[in-house]
């Protein structure tokens, strides 16, 4: 089975956030920007992937166009056991266009779509190459876009919990807010605060002093810049909070440095950016041999959100998956992998990663 084209489909999806927001420069952003990565073979089956994008999809798109596609069209399709080896020469042979960032966003996608296509193959669902499902169902925190006003954080947390999700995560860089949602919903249910990368290391450890009372169960990403892991390990042991970080690292050669430098408590690989499932796996091995947590960055709706899914459902580690707290216009999965009333996320038992997505939905928010 040869590999006859590597297409990718960037579609873009509406959404509310109510009195969220989301704005990265000076523009504010109001759809999910997804660009899938298709892989047709000779024999008919398709895989698919998704490579990171939110604001940069042309970028993205003409990635997979111009790097990976030549790099993938007409090879034979890998078994599970060579997928490793390919994406391992995929990445030497676009080493020079970055290890991390675009380059890795894009090889992500097809890594994902490979591995797909390995199981759908097998007529199996991936977590059964993987190893042993211990989990059929991952339970889903809130991840609130920022707000800011503390008032308005406590409304979204109230609801987001009558809504059956079990955790909140918050992006705001204030303690008001953190003091607020914790206020709200209780000292029982996790809160974590994610700052987006903002301070320097002097204000992070003021930051999480500040908000030990809240007791999140950790703080995301508090310093900046991300790979400064030795300013990262010294938050951790000054602020006396645990510290996460990880969805802006790409291969398992930079998260070895992060603990290295004993820079967090929990790992977050993001398998639409670190280099797709198989560097996702060296990250989660990794993590384990050290004794830290895995709490994977995953605020997809595309084929990563799947892939995720499946991947938790291999550790009975009481981690949650990542839920963007917003009302989309369409979802590519008709509605089989959302949040039920329970707060978890069913995990697909289908081929592969378990659906193939909606090709109406597709075409109708199809960016030319």
């Amino acid at each position: 089975m040869k590999i006859s084209d590597v297409r990718a489909h960037h579609i873009r999806i509406p959404y509310d956030a109510g009195v969220a927001s989301f704005s990265q420069g000076a523009a504010s952003i109001a759809a999910l920007d997804i660009v899938l990565v298709e892989v047709t073979t000779d024999s008919g089956l398709t895989g698919w992937g998704d490579a990171f994008s939110y604001v940069c999809p042309r970028t993205t798109h003409a990635a997979i166009g111009e790097m990976i596609a030549p790099q993938a069209r007409g090879q034979q399709v890998p078994d599970a056991a060579g997928i490793p080896a390919f994406m391992e020469q995929i990445q030497r042979n676009l080493h020079l266009f970055g290890r991390y960032g675009i380059t890795m966003f894009a090889i992500s996608g097809l890594d994902i779509a490979l591995w797909d296509l390995a199981a759908r193959a097998q007529g199996v669902p991936l977590h059964r190459l993987l190893g042993t499902q211990e989990r059929t169902s991952i339970p889903a925190y809130a991840s609130l876009l920022r707000i800011g006003a503390p008032e308005l954080v406590a409304g979204e947390c109230r609801t987001a919990l009558s809504r059956g999700f079990s955790a909140i995560k918050l992006h705001e860089t204030t303690t008001a807010p953190v003091h607020a949602a914790r206020q709200a919903i209780g000292e029982s249910i996790p809160l974590m605060v994610d700052l987006n990368c903002p301070l320097d290391g002097p204000a992070a450890i003021a930051f999480a002093q500040a908000c030990r009372e809240a007791k999140p169960l950790f703080l995301e990403e508090p310093v900046w810049p991300p790979e400064d892991f030795v300013t990262l390990a010294e938050v951790r042991r000054k602020g006396g909070l645990d510290v996460a970080a990880g969805e802006n690292a790409c291969t398992v050669h930079q998260f070895r440095q992060m603990l290295d430098a004993g820079a967090v408590s929990h790992a977050q690989p993001s398998v639409t950016k670190v280099g797709g499932i198989t560097e996702y796996l060296k990250v989660a091995a990794l993590a384990d041999q050290r004794g830290v947590r895995l709490a994977p960055h995953s605020p997809y709706f595309g084929p990563g959100l799947l892939a995720t899914l499946q991947l938790m459902s291999l550790r009975d580690d009481g981690a949650f998956v990542e839920f963007f707290y917003m009302k989309r216009d369409a979802c590519l999965w008709r509605g089989r992998v959302d949040v039920d009333a329970s707060g978890h996320v069913a995990v697909p038992a289908g081929p592969g990663l378990g659906y193939e997505p909606d090709r109406e939905v597709m075409e109708r928010y199809r960016v030319s």
